[in-house]
This record gives structure tokens, C-alpha cells and sequence, in this order.
């Protein structure tokens, strides 16, 4: 499996030290763990279809970007980057802000079906896909915005959500945060939330129970639809 399991504590990259994940795209090992996310759905979805060769595979990911509301958001993505861009020539959707075929693509990738895993708060599954999202196309993005997505990743991967409050004190903490120690910041206030991740963890094993809550809808199956990307 590429991502951690629910309620896993993050684990630490031994190539850039951060937490697994949350380095890319500048860490050449988070980036293949993120990209692996994407890349895992398209070679099952390959499977389902006895795929063999390259031109089958070009043909399936032409269909699968005509309608992105019937496949799940990996595989649109994954479909995505095997068709070139008749605009810039970049990878579909990948490419510069501003290239009107890529950010129409990028528009349209927020249609496809996103389901929440068993055990996680609804709304993680698009949390997740919005954040491997900016993490594979910074180039569109703010720096500080980058920052925090990539460095809340491993958490949501392993099933956490930030509350709104969360949510708040980190975008406050960037906001008035020096650029110098606005990476060394954030990362502090990641790793509080994941030492109450591991905490959550501890407990339900001491009570021998499941660390998410039983309350928690299972398979959550959601689009985003137009607007939601964010």
C-alpha cells in the first residue's frame, strides 16, 4: 500500500527529515510517495481493463479526462499527466498558470469522485486530493500555501482532519510569521498535531479499540463538483 494505514503516525523521511510525504515536491523521496498515491490507482484501473500496450493506455486516459465525474479523483489525475497539452506541451493540467487547455483540465479534475476511507472524518478524502493536488502542480500556487499543504499531508493521509480552529491558527500562523521561520513554525504546529494523532493511537490500543471514532460514516462517496477544489 502506498498510503500509511488510518490512525498510522506519520513516519520520518530519512532524505530530507520531515515526515513522510510532506517534503515534496522538493524531497525527490516524499515527491515519489505522492506521485505513488496517483500512480497505484491508474495500474489497478490498467488492470480492470487488461490493458497491454501504450496506444490502449493513451486511449483509456483520453476517456477517462472526457468524464472525470465517473472515475475516482486518482485515476483522473493519473490520466491526466499520460496526455500532452496541445498548449504548453507539458504534462495535461501540469502545466503554467495561465495556459488556458491545462487550467481548464485543472478545472474540470474536481468533478471526479472522491470516497472517504472507512474510519476517517467525512471531507478527508478531498482534503487529501486537494493537497496532492498543490503538491503536484506548485507552480500555481503560493509558496505559503504550498507549505501548509505539503506539511498537513502525512496527517491527512493517515486520517486526520483539522478542525476549523486548526485550520485558523495555522493560516494565522503564516500570515504573521517572518518568511525565514515561517517553514520552521508551521512544522512545529504539525508536529503537535501529529503527537495527538500518535496519542489517539496509544489510548486505542490501551482501550482495545479502534483509534477512530465508531460513529464515523464509512466510505464516504462525494464529488467535489466546480468551486470545490479548495
Amino acid at each position: 500500500m502506498v498510503r500509511p494505514e488510518i490512525g498510522a503516525v506519520p513516519r520520518r523521511c530519512a532524505e530530507c527529515g520531515g515526515y513522510q510525504y510532506g517534503g515534496a515536491p522538493g524531497c525527490d523521496a516524499c515527491r515519489a510517495l505522492v506521485d505513488g498515491i496517483v500512480e497505484e490507482a491508474w495500474a489497478a484501473f490498467l488492470r480492470r481493463w487488461d490493458v497491454t500496450d501504450a496506444e490502449q493506455e493513451t486511449a483509456l486516459a483520453e476517456m477517462v479526462a472526457a468524464e472525470p465525474d465517473r472515475h475516482d479523483w486518482r485515476v483522473v489525475d493519473a490520466a491526466l499527466d499520460r496526455l500532452t497539452c496541445p498548449g504548453c506541451g507539458d504534462r495535461l493540467a501540469r502545466g503554467p498558470a495561465g495556459c488556458p487547455p491545462c487550467d481548464q483540465a485543472h478545472g474540470f479534475r474536481y468533478a471526479a469522485i472522491e470516497t472517504d476511507r472507512p474510519g476517517v472524518p467525512p471531507g478527508n478524502e478531498h482534503a487529501v486530493r486537494v493537497n496532492v493536488s498543490v503538491v503536484r502542480r506548485p507552480q500555481v500556487t503560493s509558496e505559503s500555501e504550498l507549505l501548509v499543504r505539503r506539511l498537513l499531508l502525512p496527517l491527512l493521509l493517515a486520517g486526520a482532519l483539522p478542525s476549523t480552529e486548526e485550520a485558523q491558527r495555522v493560516s494565522a500562523l503564516v500570515k504573521k510569521s517572518p518568511p525565514g521561520r515561517r517553514a520552521q513554525l508551521v512544522g512545529q504546529v504539525v508536529e503537535a498535531l501529529a503527537e495527538d494523532l500518535s496519542r489517539t493511537r496509544r489510548a486505542g490500543r490501551a482501550a482495545g479499540s479502534s483509534p477512530t471514532s465508531p460513529d464515523t460514516p464509512v466510505g464516504t462517496r462525494r464529488r467535489s463538483g466546480p468551486g470545490r477544489s479548495r
